[in-house]
């Protein structure tokens, strides 16, 4: 995910941690924030959590971290020089989910951060699958949901979902 104002990179700001503004940090905030509501969408099959299993390639930790590919959102390093090439990667979704519907949500889930000012926690700089349970709760870390049953539970409660889908198709979503 990109964001521009203008011709001007807003996730990128000179001299900030990581390079990353204000506007970079409150938008991870709201992807972590809000993951586990979005997930029922960004991973919309059974076997789209057979894919979300600790260990493998896909995230299953709601953390945030620089080229860690344990976390659900990614920050690689920036080019030198190359303001523009700060961006950062949500790792949730798999290839089989309605893009259209994905997009939205990570975009309104990053926008809602931005516009209600979430703090954006600490970055993550160890490898998820290696912690216990017990230093991951230490740390605040939650599981995105490991099932398509549990992902429609949080889907159900969010307001956010509902809005962005909208009634219609909130509620077909669901039933189907």
């Amino acid at each position: 995910v990109s964001l521009f104002e203008g011709d001007e990179n807003a996730f990128y700001e000179s001299g900030a941690e990581y390079q990353l503004s204000k506007t970079g940090r409150a938008f991870i905030a709201g992807l972590l924030r809000h993951a586990p509501e979005i997930t029922a969408v960004t991973n919309q099959w059974v076997n789209s959590y057979k894919r979300l299993v600790p260990g493998y390639e896909a995230p299953v930790y709601v953390a945030w971290a620089r080229n860690n590919r344990s976390a659900v959102v990614n920050v690689p390093h920036a080019k030198r020089n190359k303001s523009e090439s700060t961006r950062i990667e949500y790792r949730a979704p798999d290839p089989a989910c309605n893009p259209y519907l994905a997009f939205a949500l990570v975009l309104c889930a990053g926008l809602t951060g931005i516009d209600e000012g979430y703090e954006l926690p600490p970055p993550t700089s160890a490898n998820l699958y290696a912690l216990t349970p017990e230093e991951l709760l230490a740390e605040g870390i939650r599981a995105l949901p490991g099932s398509l049953s549990d992902a429609l539970a949080e889907m159900e409660r969010s307001e956010l979902v509902a809005d962005v889908l909208g009634e219609h198709v909130f509620e077909w979503f669901i039933r189907n």
